[in-house]
Order: C-alpha cells, then structure tokens, then sequence
C-alpha cells in the first residue's frame, strides 16, 4: 500500500516518489523503520502480560489453541480491511483494485511465500518444544544468542557484513545473556540442542521476512494473509491431533466473561504485533527485529516483576540485564549514526 493513501504504512516495498525522511542527517533508520521497532516492542510486551494472564491467571492449558484463535482473528481482520478497501496486499497496489481471487492474492504469489509459511511453523514449534527441559534462566540466556545466528543466516542469505561497533554491541549482549544465567548453567544435552534449533529456526524466519518481503511484491498486510491461510489449517490440523481442542470445549472458564476479555485482547494485540514484525524486518533488518525483541524482554521483565512479583533479586540477573540493555541501547545509537 503506497504511503501517499495517508493510511497505514507497509513496507519498505511501498512504491512512494519521494526519499524516506531520515531521524535526522546520517542515520540508518527512518522514521517509520523507528516507529515500527517501538511498536513492536510496545505490542510484545502488551501481548505477554495478556497470554499470562490467560494461561496463568486463569490456567487455560492449551497455548496452541490461543495461538490458533489470534490467527484466525488476524485473518478475519485481513479479510475484513481488504474487502472494505482499506488496505492493499500488493506494494503499490490501488485500493480499489479487485480482487477476483478467493485468496485475494494470485495463487503463483502465494506459493512464493510457501517457504516464509514453513519457516514460521519449524520457528513455532521448535519454540514451543525449546521451554522443556532447561530451566527458564538458561532459557532466556540461549534465546538471546539468537542474534549470534540471525547474523549467520543474513550473511549466508544476503551476504550482509555488518561494521565493529554493530559487532561489539551484539557481543556486549550476548556476554550480558550469559552473565544473567550463570547459576544456572546445569547443562541438558538435549535442552540445549532444542534451544539452538529454535535460535535458528527464528533466524531463518527473521531473514526470510525480509527475503521475501522484497522479492514477492507484497507488503506487511500481504505477508500476514499468506502466512496465515498457509499455516492456519497445519495448526488447526495439529491442535486436534493432540487432543487441544477438546481440552479447551472441557475448560471450565471457557465462557467466563473475564477470560473472554483477555483472549479477545490477547487476538487484537497478537494481529498488531504480527504487522509489527513484518514492518519492522521489512523496513530495517532480521537483526534489529531480533535486537528489538532483546530489548522488549528487559521491559517485560521489569513490567512482570512489578504487577506479578515472584521474582527474587540476584546481582549477576541484575547485572547482565543491565548489559543486554547497554548492548542494546548501543545497537539502536550505532543503528541510528548510521554505523
């Protein structure tokens, strides 16, 4: 969607005739690739506080189910802007082109995005098998090196070389990551290799973003609507084999308004941050999306101590998340002088 409709803005794909205005003279980032990282992080850290809220507060068993129905919501929603002429799929695509497709994209488009559609479900279930087995300290500590192989895959995808302070910032994280877990390095061979599988899944679908981003012609609305009726019917397929479904027609506070509430948030929040991303990757990089999501972990720590506690002190925590923050605050500076 051409950023001259005055409506909201796609990718950096979007045909406009004039230069994107930078932050200011010599930065990397303009200031929609700026207002796309502070989304992000603004929805993720949202959209956390309301997923606990709906499998803690109220021990909703089934995450798989949540993540089905905020995709199906995202669809809807899709379908919803496209069919009122709100939105385009296509960069620089009219408003009022119709769409003769039952997909609203030209079915050669959509298998284009066939390899996005697999990353994202390798990343989602790699991600949901990676939490067994390594306690939630070496969790977070092995997921931040997942910066580490977004870099790999950029360069093996791209050929992207990045300069020493980017370079110095990334290791400032990483080294802050480590720091963070050090009582708990317990070593779980297999733990281990999950977590690494799942650093590099979500590197290869941070990059693949951006791939084909630029290579199909879409923009962040097209993206989303062929990742998700491509992935919809896998997940809704493996949510009933594993019994989910049922468990969640057999959950007591399925029609407890409260519970209704957080789940309907929960939909609306994950359809934003899901525009967020693929902004975000479109317009900047893999890389800052994932030093983004660095950075939305610090506050949704903070956030989560603060309205539900049970999280005792320890330096070395304090310690290292306050260098995976310095690290991270020395990419977006290095990001925006243009280094």
């Amino acid at each position: 969607m051409a950023s001259n409709n005055g409506l909201l803005p796609t990718t950096a794909t979007d045909a406009t005739p004039k230069v994107e205005e930078k932050i200011f003279k010599g930065s990397a980032m303009t200031k929609r690739g700026a207002y796309a990282a502070i989304s992000y992080m603004a929805c993720a850290v949202l959209l956390v506080l309301f997923n606990k809220a709906a499998l803690s507060s109220y021990n909703f068993p089934c995450a798989n189910v949540i993540t089905l129905c905020q995709m199906i919501c995202s669809c809807g929603f899709l379908y919803a802007l496209r069919r009122l002429k709100l939105i385009s799929f296509n960069a620089g695509d009219s408003l009022t082109v119709t769409d003769n497709s039952k997909t609203l994209v030209p079915t050669k488009t959509l298998m284009k995005t066939m390899p996005l559609a697999m990353s994202y479900l390798l990343y989602m279930l790699a991600t949901m098998e990676s939490v067994r087995g390594v306690n939630v300290p070496m969790y977070t500590t092995l997921r931040r090196t997942t910066v580490v192989f977004t870099m790999i895959v950029e360069y093996i995808l791209a050929r992207q070389r990045y300069t020493p302070p980017i370079l110095g910032s990334v290791a400032l994280i990483v080294l802050g990551a480590f720091i963070a877990g050090a009582r708990d390095l317990s070593f779980d061979f297999y733990g281990y290799i999950v977590v690494f599988l799942s650093n590099i899944t979500t590197a290869i679908y941070l990059a693949t973003i951006a791939r084909i981003g630029k290579s199909s012609g879409l923009n962040s609305f097209g993206l989303m609507w062929c990742n998700g009726i491509l992935c919809g019917p896998v997940l809704f397929l493996w949510t009933f084999t594993r019994g989910d479904l049922e468990m969640t027609m057999n959950f007591p506070n399925l029609l407890s308004s409260g519970f209704l509430v957080v789940v309907l948030f929960s939909c609306i929040l994950a359809f934003f941050l899901n525009y967020s991303i693929f902004l975000n990757t479109t317009l900047n990089s893999a890389l800052t999306q994932t030093i983004c999501g660095n950075l939305k972990d610090l506050f949704t720590i903070t956030l989560g101590w603060i309205i539900f506690g049970g999280l005792p002190f320890d330096l070395l925590n304090v310690i290292g998340q306050l260098l995976g923050f310095l690290g991270s605050g020395l990419y977006a500076y290095y990001k925006l002088i243009g280094k």
